[in-house]
């Protein structure tokens, strides 16, 4: 009896430290707040980036020689494909999003909805032509067409031996004149990480 006492006692002891091995903690942390864990590209990377990027395309001759050209009036762009060739998985559209929030903010230049999005505004606006009142109902044939759209890529190249790596990440950025397909801007912001485990 004191045997299968000992041994039920012994058994929930190493429960509750399995139990409590397992535990985790989580804390909600300010979005800003810069933290890498795995070294590799993360939120933080992604924000600076555009951020950069897109100071450095607002400020660039493209867009004076478009205001000079158009009397004033702000160019429209398109953020358009980011292609992911780095060998991590990188979702492209947080990076199109941070960069459509820089232009946004900046005021410099209006931005339209281009791929599934504007996909899906034109269904909705099929939707309408037999759904909605004629007073309410959104008309085909009246977007603004862009007048430039931004393409690019993200690269990455990884230098590793035994505990230690090196991963530099590149990425690069065109705009281009929609009409003439004049590339107006190009531009590339490299990061470069050292990483030992």
């Amino acid at each position: 009896m004191n045997l299968l006492k000992t041994f039920c006692i012994g058994g929930l002891m190493a429960s509750a430290l399995f139990i409590s091995s397992c535990s985790r903690t989580v804390t909600r942390i300010d979005n800003n707040q810069q933290i890498d864990i795995s070294g590799g590209w993360n939120n933080t990377d992604s924000r600076m980036v555009a951020e950069e990027m897109t100071n450095t395309i607002l400020n660039a001759s493209w867009l004076n020689d478009h205001l000079e050209q158009k009397a004033g009036k702000k160019p429209v762009v398109i953020v358009g494909m980011v292609q992911n060739k780095t060998h991590e998985h990188i979702d492209a559209e947080t990076f199109t999003k941070d960069v459509e929030r820089s232009f946004i903010s900046s005021q410099k230049i209006r931005l339209v909805q281009g791929g599934k999005k504007r996909e899906e505004l034109r269904g909705e606006k099929a939707d309408q032509q037999t759904n909605a009142s004629v007073s309410t109902m959104k008309k085909f044939g009246l977007e603004n067409g862009a007048d430039y759209i931004l393409q690019g890529s993200v690269n990455s190249i990884v230098d590793a031996h035994k505990r230690e790596k090196v991963v530099s990440y590149q990425v690069n950025l065109e705009l281009t004149n929609i009409e003439s397909n004049e590339v107006v801007w190009i531009g590339d912001k490299k990061i470069t990480k050292y990483v030992k485990n």
